[in-house]
């Protein structure tokens, strides 16, 4: 009994994400919201919603309320994939923006946007201060993503764009995040919020952000290679292969093999995916087949659709 309950309520997993929830929402609430870069997604969203209601909603409040309708539509358009761990991850970072901010009724003394280095690094550094913030945020998701949570959001957007037009995640995510960060900065420019720096300046930085966090993700998720090949040797090869075209929207090759120990002929699977979708792949396969022989190793660089060219 407790072994099972493990298995389905991993304790570590979920200790990670909630470290990982609190990371981000200290890079986000002590260092972006003050600062007006924001970082694309439902987060950059809702601090612009921020922006516009003149700081009265906190922002943590706002993130949960347009990850909620989002969730929703996840797990209608794609099941139990967006489940438990996608709303502690929502749920917690959106907790612990509000309650670093000191925006949580009975911690209003907490406010660690306000101290003496936070200010003055905002004022006197704020090329290192976003970069502060920009690690933060990288750091904290990629934790999350390790552990296989999520902070739902453009996440979700772009699966279900890809499962009903084949639009790439990447792009779709791409797209959401370049379109929220020049709403920002609509909004920051049309209310004169940022007198010091022009919204522009502050896009710039917001783009800045997005390319250093996104490195970081990648190399906290597991070091500097950025995808992951799988030979996969099972008798339910057929069903796994659908599996991966379908679900995961990755190629597979299949090559004719014989198993020497049974002398059994059968077709091996050999495909390539990015980092975040291991753990995906890796479940996805065990759910098909516990016994399946599965071998993972890193990929340098990968040519061809639906990767990008290794920088």
């Amino acid at each position: 009994m407790p072994s099972k309950f493990l298995k389905k309520f991993p304790i570590i997993d979920y200790t990670a994400i909630i470290f990982g929830s609190a990371i981000m929402a200290i890079g986000i609430g002590v260092f972006l919201v003050d600062a007006k870069v924001v970082p694309g997604g439902v987060s950059g969203l809702a601090m612009a919603f921020y922006y516009l209601s003149g700081n009265k909603i906190p922002v943590g409040i706002l993130i949960w309320f347009l990850n909620i309708p989002l969730f929703i539509w996840g797990l209608k358009e794609l099941g139990k994939e967006f489940g438990l761990r996608t709303f502690v991850g929502f749920s917690l970072s959106s907790l612990f923006i509000d309650f670093f901010r000191g925006d949580l009724p009975g911690f209003n003394y907490v406010r660690l946007q306000d101290s003496a280095t936070v200010q003055d690094l905002l004022k006197n550094d704020f090329l290192f201060f976003i970069l502060i913030g920009a690690v933060l945020v990288g750091v904290g998701l990629g934790i999350i993503f390790k552990f296989k949570g999520t902070t739902a959001g453009s996440d979700i957007v772009a699966s279900i764009m890809h499962k009903r037009f084949g639009i790439k995640p990447g792009q779709s995510i791409m797209l959401i995040d370049f379109f929220v960060i020049a709403l920002a900065g609509v909004i920051i420019e049309l209310k004169g919020l940022s007198p010091e720096k022009p919204a522009l300046s502050l896009t710039f930085y917001a783009l800045f952000l997005l390319f250093v966090s996104s490195k970081l993700i990648d190399a906290i998720i597991d070091g500097f290679d950025y995808a992951r090949a799988a030979y996969i040797i099972s008798d339910k090869f057929k069903e796994i292969e659908d599996k991966i075209l379908h679900d995961l929207g990755r190629g597979v090759t299949a090559v004719e093999t014989r198993g020497a120990f049974r002398n059994v002929e059968r077709e091996m699977l050999l495909t390539v995916v990015p980092l975040r979708e291991v753990s995906r792949l890796v479940d996805l396969v065990k759910e098909i087949d516990p016994h399946a022989f599965v071998i993972i190793y890193n990929v340098h660089e990968v040519l061809g659709e639906g990767f990008r060219r290794r920088i």
